[in-house]
């Protein structure tokens, strides 16, 4: 007999990372907004790619850019969204989704209303001296995507294989996905913006 649990379990766990939209004010391009429908195309790819069914289980942040692209995609799958943030609602959107400007902060409730939203101080807590945020966050959302096996996991990273423009980003979560999982599918800019 099935229990609750087995019930749930989606036969693959997709989590996401990748570039923010840039800031209009960002010197170095690293995410125009221009090269969205190739980013948004990618990530529809990745999950054909990995075979996502409905049920399936998408794990995100909520920022403007790729999670957002990400988190579009996963529920035209037919997945169960779930969005972790590193900060209270407000603090984010104002970090992370408001300074990109267009119709982001539309997308974000708009995904909101259809996924589960994890807010990191409220459920983990105040962060601990001497930790960063937003790795904290990466270490929290691979958590949450292993508890249904490592086995599950498939790693989506829209990056372009450089350091980020502080610790927690991309990169850092491709190098932890990477201990848990060989299911990684790199979307490199460098690559799609050409």
């Amino acid at each position: 007999m099935a229990t609750e649990q087995d019930a749930k379990s989606p036969n693959t766990v997709v989590l996401f990372s990748g570039h923010m939209i840039d800031a209009p004010d960002r010197k170095t391009p690293r995410f125009p907004p221009d090269k969205e429908p190739a980013a948004a195309a990618a990530i529809a790819a990745a999950l054909v790619r990995i075979g996502v069914r409905e049920g399936d289980l998408a794990i995100c942040g909520g920022a403007c850019g790729g999670d957002l692209l990400f988190a579009e995609a996963a529920l035209a799958q037919g997945m169960r969204l779930e969005i972790y943030i590193p900060f209270d609602e407000p603090t984010f959107l104002a970090g992370s989704v408001d300074f990109a400007g267009g119709n982001w902060r539309a997308r974000y409730f708009a995904a909101k209303s259809k996924a589960t939203l994890h807010v990191m101080p409220d459920e983990l807590g105040p962060l601990p001296a001497g930790e960063n945020a937003y790795e904290r966050d990466n270490q929290w959302m691979l958590q949450r995507a292993a508890r249904f096996g490592d086995e599950k996991i498939a790693f989506v990273c829209l990056w372009n294989g450089e350091g980020g423009d502080g610790p927690g980003g991309a990169k850092h979560l491709m190098e932890e996905a990477g201990r848990k999982t060989t299911w990684i599918y790199w979307l490199d800019t460098r690559e799609l913006w050409d």
